[in-house]
C-alpha cells in the first residue's frame, strides 16, 4: 500500500526583470540537504549549482535558471528560503562607528527588494561613434569564481560575459557577442581607456541587486547606524 503524499503549498512572487508572476513552493528536505552538502563542500561552483537546482525545482521547472540575470535567482531563492526556513533571518552585522563590535540582527526577509541604482543604463556610449549593450551576469558567470560579486580580479572577465553587443553609429554596424570569442572580447574590453571603463563599472555598480537596509546600535558606544545589505550572502551571514 502506497504511503499518502504530503501536501505542500505554492506562493506566487514577480520576477524582478520582467515583472511576470512565478509559482513556486518551498524546497523540500532532499533539496535542503543538496543545498547543506554544498555550504559544508565551501566550493563555490557546488553552492551554485545547487542554488541552482533548487531554484529549477522549487519553481516547477517553469523558470529558466541558466539565462536569467543573478538578481533575479537571489530574490527567488531568498523568497523560497523564507517560505521554507522562516521569514526571519539573523545576521552578525558590524557596527559601522568602530568597525569592530558585532550586533546580531534579525532580518525579515519579506521585506528585502531588488532595487536599481540611480542613473543605471544598460547602453555605454565609449565614443560618439562608438558603444556597447550590456546584459546581466547570470550565476553561470560566477561558476569559476570564489563570489558571486564583481571585484578586481574577475571584472574583466564579467564584463566580457556581459557584452551583448558592440554598434559602430558612424558605419552603422552591429556586432553581436556571441558571434565573437571571449578571448576578442577581452581584448576589446582591455583596449578601453579609464574613462570609458569607469562607465563600464558604472553599469554594475547601479545595475538592480538585493538591497535592504537596517538600523543597529553598537552596545559599546551606543551609537546607531544604517547598515545596507546587498547581494544574496549578506542575508545569510
Amino acid at each position: 500500500m502506497a504511503l499518502p503524499q504530503v501536501n505542500t503549498p505554492t506562493y506566487e512572487l514577480a520576477v524582478p526583470s520582467t515583472d511576470k508572476k512565478l509559482k513556486y513552493r518551498p524546497f523540500l528536505v532532499k533539496e535542503e540537504k543538496i543545498l547543506m552538502i554544498a555550504m559544508e563542500g565551501k566550493e563555490q561552483a557546488g553552492i551554485i549549482d545547487a542554488v541552482k537546482q533548487i531554484v529549477d525545482s522549487c519553481t516547477f521547472n517553469k523558470f529558466d535558471v541558466s539565462k536569467s540575470p543573478m538578481f533575479d535567482i537571489e530574490y527567488i531563492f531568498l523568497n523560497i528560503r523564507a517560505k521554507s526556513v522562516g521569514e526571519v533571518s539573523t545576521v552578525n552585522l558590524r557596527c559601522p562607528d568602530d568597525n569592530e563590535t558585532f550586533v546580531m540582527t534579525d532580518i525579515d526577509l519579506t521585506e528585502v527588494q531588488v532595487e536599481m541604482g540611480e542613473g543605471h543604463n544598460n547602453r555605454i556610449e565609449l565614443t560618439d561613434e562608438m558603444g556597447m549593450v550590456m546584459t546581466y551576469p547570470t550565476l553561470d558567470s560566477f561558476s569559476n569564481y570564489d563570489a558571486t560579486v564583481v571585484n578586481a580580479s574577475n571584472m574583466i572577465d564579467i564584463i566580457a560575459m556581459c557584452i551583448a553587443q558592440i554598434y559602430d553609429k558612424k558605419g552603422e554596424e552591429v556586432y553581436d557577442a556571441k558571434d565573437s570569442t571571449q578571448q576578442e572580447l577581452i581584448d576589446f574590453v582591455e583596449q578601453l581607456n579609464s574613462k570609458q571603463f569607469l562607465e563600464v563599472q558604472k553599469f554594475f555598480d547601479t545595475m538592480p541587486k538585493l538591497t535592504h537596509t537596517v538600523k543597529i546600535e553598537n552596545p559599546k558606544t551606543k551609537v546607531k547606524s544604517e547598515v545596507v545589505l546587498n547581494g544574496l550572502n549578506d542575508f545569510f551571514g
